[in-house]
This record gives structure tokens, sequence and C-alpha cells, in this order.
């Protein structure tokens, strides 16, 4: 387990807080550890904590999301993540399944964990979609936290069209940011087409948001000027492509 002294330097090198040390450190020890277990292979990793460790998006992300294939019992789902926290426990983290429970469509659990004196909980939540064989890919993670280790994700097309989707269906600070990343992305930009830029350009500029106020937890330091004028930056790039 990483010591406190190697957090805090992690923190300074990435200019940004403590707590989102701990909880992506957390996120690392748990992908890796679940991907070394038999059955996981079902479970591919997205989302926005995807688009940070897989891609290098600066934002921290606070949840896990996967898509799950093939899985016809929660069992399955239990029996992988409660493994994986028992690995983790091995390390010295004190951590633990708080809520598991079947979703219309899904599963959604909460997990909670102490490191250093920093309590805090992540939730995680699998999209099951049962039928046919779902592409993947297999990515090799390296990081500051850990040894090399491997990931089996959703493609890169599948992971924007979930940003999208979650932008459109719930609209949350972050689902903004990471539009503005992936029309940054030379690979992603070209998967989201002008109907969905025009709609996305319409929700921003319907929206209250405080951006600053709402994402600058989540920003390293050197990434926090963009926030004083978040809306017209996006606007910006959404229009390059319409």
């Amino acid at each position: 387990m990483l010591t406190l002294e190697n957090l805090k330097e992690f923190t300074n090198k990435n200019q940004t807080r403590l707590e989102n040390i701990i909880r992506e450190y957390i996120q690392h020890l748990f992908l890796s550890s679940l991907y070394k277990i038999k059955g996981s292979e079902k479970l591919l990793f997205k989302g926005g904590t995807a688009l940070k460790i897989i891609y290098g998006s600066p934002r921290f992300s606070e949840d896990l999301d996967f898509d799950g294939q093939n899985i016809y019992q929660s069992k399955v789902i239990d029996d992988l993540f409660l493994e994986t926290i028992s690995e983790l426990e091995k390390t010295g983290i004190e951590i633990g399944l708080k809520e598991a429970k079947k979703t219309t469509g899904g599963y959604l659990g909460i997990i909670n964990y102490r490191l250093y004196d920093i309590s805090k909980e992540m939730k995680f939540e699998i999209s099951l979609r049962n039928g046919g064989k779902a592409d993947y890919e297999v990515t090799t993670i390296v990081s500051d936290y850990l040894p090399l280790y491997s990931i089996i994700h959703s493609p890169g097309k599948k992971i924007v069209q979930g940003k999208i989707n979650a932008l459109l269906d719930r609209g949350k600070p972050r689902d903004y940011y990471d539009i503005y990343f992936i029309l940054r992305h030379p690979e992603f930009r070209r998967f989201i087409n002008k109907n969905q830029l025009k709609r996305i350009e319409e929700n921003l500029k319907k929206t209250e948001i405080n951006f600053k106020r709402e994402l600058s937890v989540l920003l390293p330091v050197s990434h926090q000027m963009i926030l004083k004028d978040f809306e017209k930056t996006l606007s910006r790039e959404i229009k390059k492509y319409l």
C-alpha cells in the first residue's frame, strides 16, 4: 500500500486535493484486482472514470461504471465485487460494500472506504445488456499508483455515446466537461454527429449551472482557468464542428 507521503506527493504533482488522489488510488486498486478474477471479462469498464484512467482526461471522477454482458444472475456481480473488495482489504485499506441492489436494466452499489483518516463512498453502476457478443478492448494501464495492469473496457465510440446520452438525459456539470474533453480529443470528436452537437448546444444555453463551483474540486489547478467562462469555451468548441 502506498504511504501517506506518497499520496501527498501525487497531490502536489496533480495540483489537487488528497481526497481525489486517495479515491483514484482506490479506483486503480479496485480495477487491477477485479480484472484478475475469472468472469470479470463480462464487465466492460466505461464512463467518466474510464476517460480519466484510460484516455487521460484531467477530471477526477467519482464513480465506477460498467456494461455487464450476458450476466443473468446478480450473484455473479456480488461475487466479483466481494472478491475484489476482499483483495483490497488485504492491502490494509478499510473497505466494504455498503449497498448493492438490482435496478431497472442494471445493478447499483455503494462502496465505502477509509484510508489515512479520509472516509468516503464510491458508487458503482452496471448496465446489463444480454444477448449477442459485445465489442470490447483491452488496455494496459500505466499509472503512478500501481505496476502495469490490464482493463477490459467498452470501445471508445461506445464510451463517447454513453457520455452524450448522459448529458442529454441528466446534464450534470461533469457531463459537460467530459464533452469538452471529447471534442478536444483527436480520436473521439469524430464520434459525435452534428445533430447531437446542436442538442448539446441548446441544453448548454438553457443551463444555470455554476461550472466553476461544481467542477473546480475535480480539476487540477492548472485546468481551472477554463471554468471562468466555461459556457463560452464549450460553445466555441461545439461551433468548430457544426
